[in-house]
């Protein structure tokens, strides 16, 4: 029996760092299939998609009426939203936080009882699908699966100070992406306890797999992709208008 995997794109940011709703931006002149002008959150929906071992996508969507969930649908190419098209596109209200966003959606998921569940940045849509299959593969084998891309810089740890209290290992560090697979009940359940610590502690998680890490256990590394860029920062839409396709790889 073949296990149910689901996926959520978070889109629920309000894109402060740039002013813009990044995830409703075009990218460059490309177009979908109906000839629609493809958003960043389009594109990214797109590769998830293309994986007929996705059941279910949640895409997190802000609570500001005007960029929520009809702002998100008008964003994606209509195809993905027919009534038949698979996966299944479902829409949630996020949090105040990413985490809380995340959590938000798995809640939402739980009622459709998937094994497995990949979690992906709306702000990266040049995932590839290679990717995605990566990381579905490790995670069926490891319960827990990220894509790390190797550092070209020499990293260093530094103390409160400013002094660089260590000297890491270039190869033994690597930038996380997304999407980042678990199994579904057991990182659920590790948002419910995330949560509660940020109530007690004020804590804040920066990405889903130390809120595994913390409460589940280890996770496994698959190689990322230096295609696969975050829209963070201004220049990053001069990229993304720029080089619609690649990211300016």
């Amino acid at each position: 029996m073949s296990s149910v995997i689901a996926a959520i794109i978070t889109a629920a940011g309000s894109s402060s760092r740039i002013g813009v709703k990044k995830e409703y931006r075009l990218v460059g002149d490309k177009t979908d299939m109906e000839g629609r002008p493809l958003t960043v959150l389009g594109k990214a929906a797109l590769a998830f998609a293309a994986c007929s071992r996705i059941n279910t996508v949640v895409i997190t969507v802000p609570r500001v009426p005007h960029v929520g969930e009809f702002a998100a649908r008008d964003s994606l190419p209509a195809r993905l939203l027919k009534n038949r098209a698979k996966p299944h596109f479902l829409f949630v209200t996020g949090g105040p936080t990413r985490r809380s966003s995340v959590h938000h959606a798995l809640s939402l998921l739980e009622g459709y009882h998937p094994d497995y569940v990949l979690i992906h940045d709306g702000a990266r849509p040049w995932v590839e699908p290679a990717l995605i299959d990566r990381v579905i593969d490790a995670t069926l084998k490891h319960q827990a699966a990220i894509p790390l891309l190797p550092l070209t810089d020499t990293p260093k740890e530094i103390d409160d100070a400013g002094f660089v209290k260590r000297h890491l290992r270039r190869v033994l560090v690597g930038n996380a992406q997304t999407p980042q697979g678990f199994a579904f009940p057991r990182i659920l359940r590790a948002h419910e306890q995330a949560a509660e610590r940020e109530h007690a502690e004020g804590w804040m998680y920066t990405d889903d797999a130390e809120v595994w890490g913390e409460f589940e256990g280890t996770v496994y590394a698959v190689p990322g992709s230096p295609l696969n860029r975050k829209i963070t920062f201004p220049e990053d839409l001069e990229i993304l208008v720029k080089n619609g396709d690649n990211g300016g790889s």
